[in-house]
């Protein structure tokens, strides 16, 4: 099974608000028309599930609804899980859309973004929300959001701040997007410290001497077992990722750098997230992809 736990689609570039990022500063800028549903669905098919997110901010006027990913993931179930974005900036109404999410909706997780929302990640008011959704056995994706625009508040992605969640809260499921790059190590040292804390890897492999070096720490570190696949679409198609993750080792030809095993590779494309998160087995069908195309490997015999 291979499951991409970080795409993002939307209607218009009306629904991003201030989320615009500085034009030219980052590899990740992309044409806003490629967001579109029929271009995600294409770069969805060569996995199993596909995670949808949802995403608001008062901060920067921004929605993509939680009616719109729903209507989407409605039309391919056996593809697409919904993530409902809120915005933990006012407990009330957010507690509201989680239960509505959940139980009208039928989407299973939430996706918050305290540096973009204006909010520092264990503010009393967000912790109220992360309770109700551990209560609830709904996972939350946290972005790291500091490539969103240029309002948005470093010291709020900071993954160590997750932490204080984490001890509070040791039975909600935690996803960090990105492994929290550019925070790689606090992200590491969190995943091997906390059960139920998971990253995905999505906005790395675009970058691959970064990449190799994040994910050559978490596997010296003992935590490959807690990276979970993300393709980060509508920045990059989930094959060219899955491509780039194996090819990863590619640094390494002739020279004497540690290369990271192929089944630590593998593990990650092909991880039941599902499983891991605690989303429910009744989504769980047959896979339907076919095993994900491995380059061969010109140098692990050296």
């Amino acid at each position: 099974m291979i499951v991409d736990c970080y795409t993002h689609t939307w209607e218009s570039a009306t629904q991003l608000g201030r989320c615009a990022p500085p034009n030219g500063r980052h590899p990740q800028t992309t044409d806003r028309s490629t967001a579109g549903v029929s271009r995600h669905l294409a770069a969805s098919e060569p996995v199993d599930y596909t995670f949808v997110l949802g995403f608001k901010s008062h901060y920067l006027d921004a929605e993509i609804p939680n009616d719109q990913v729903a209507v989407y993931v409605k039309d391919h179930p056996h593809r697409l899980i919904g993530f409902a974005g809120i915005d933990p900036s006012n407990p009330k109404e957010s507690i509201a859309e989680l239960h509505r999410a959940r139980e009208q909706l039928s989407m299973p997780g939430l996706a918050v973004a305290p540096a973009a929302q204006d909010f520092h990640p264990s503010d009393s008011h967000a912790m109220v929300v992360y309770a109700e959704a551990a209560k609830c056995g709904m996972p939350i994706l946290f972005h790291t959001g500091v490539h969103l625009s240029p309002a948005t508040k470093l010291q709020y992605a900071q993954p160590a701040l997750l932490d204080d969640i984490a001890r509070e809260l040791p039975d909600l499921r935690m996803i960090v997007a990105h492994l929290g790059y550019p925070w790689v190590n606090e992200t590491i040292m969190l995943l091997s410290k906390h059960a139920n804390v998971y990253a995905e890897i999505s906005g790395l492999l675009y970058q691959p001497w970064q990449g190799y070096q994040a994910l050559l720490s978490a596997y010296q570190c003992g935590v490959m077992d807690k990276l979970l696949f993300g393709s980060g679409f509508p920045s990059t198609p989930a094959s060219v990722c899955i491509e780039a993750l194996y090819s990863i080792n590619h640094f390494c030809n002739g020279t004497s750098l540690p290369t990271i095993p192929r089944e630590q590779l593998r593990g990650i494309v092909e991880r039941d997230a599902l499983a891991l998160l605690g989303i429910a087995d009744d989504r769980k069908t047959t896979p339907r992809s076919a095993p994900a195309r491995e380059p061969e490997d010109d140098h692990e015999e050296i």
